[in-house]
């Protein structure tokens, strides 16, 4: 077997599917590799990339903010609670969403303000990483 079935999947749409030959991306105690064959298990997954290696050997890049993946022999489910095409990521955009969470952190009084700036300050964070992490990638070619 040198291919594994794998679905990446939002609440929205379907981000991926096809045959790979290797997957990883975080899982909540650390990074995940999967390759063909590997022991089923279901765990959570964090903020993060997930990084697919197609069948033809070309890497596909999503970024993810949570979820559940599932592992079997054959096939590899990531059901992500917000999933982006890496073509689909707006640096711009999550750069201002930082700054605008951190500024919110610094003037806020709110216990409920400040949780949610937390949150979208992780969130944009990621996805910076996930932008940087493509772009080194992407260097290196």
């Amino acid at each position: 077997m040198t291919t594994i079935k794998v679905d990446v999947v939002s609440t929205e749409e379907s981000i991926f599917s096809g045959n790979a030959k290797f997957v990883s991306l975080p899982g909540e105690v650390g990074e995940l590799g999967i390759l063909p064959g590997h022991t089923p298990f279901i765990t959570r997954i964090r903020l993060g990339s997930v990084r697919i290696e197609d069948e033809n050997g070309d890497e596909q890049f999503i970024f993810i903010a949570g979820g559940i993946l599932e592992v079997q022999p054959r096939t590899v489910t990531v059901l992500a609670e917000t999933a982006i095409r890496s073509s689909e990521l707006d640096e711009v955009k999550a750069e201002q969403a930082r700054k605008c969470a951190e500024e919110i952190l610094q003037n806020t009084n709110s216990n409920i303000e400040y949780a949610t700036a937390q949150a979208k300050l992780a969130y944009a964070t990621a996805q910076l990483a996930a932008i940087a992490q493509l772009r080194c990638r992407n260097r290196r070619r």
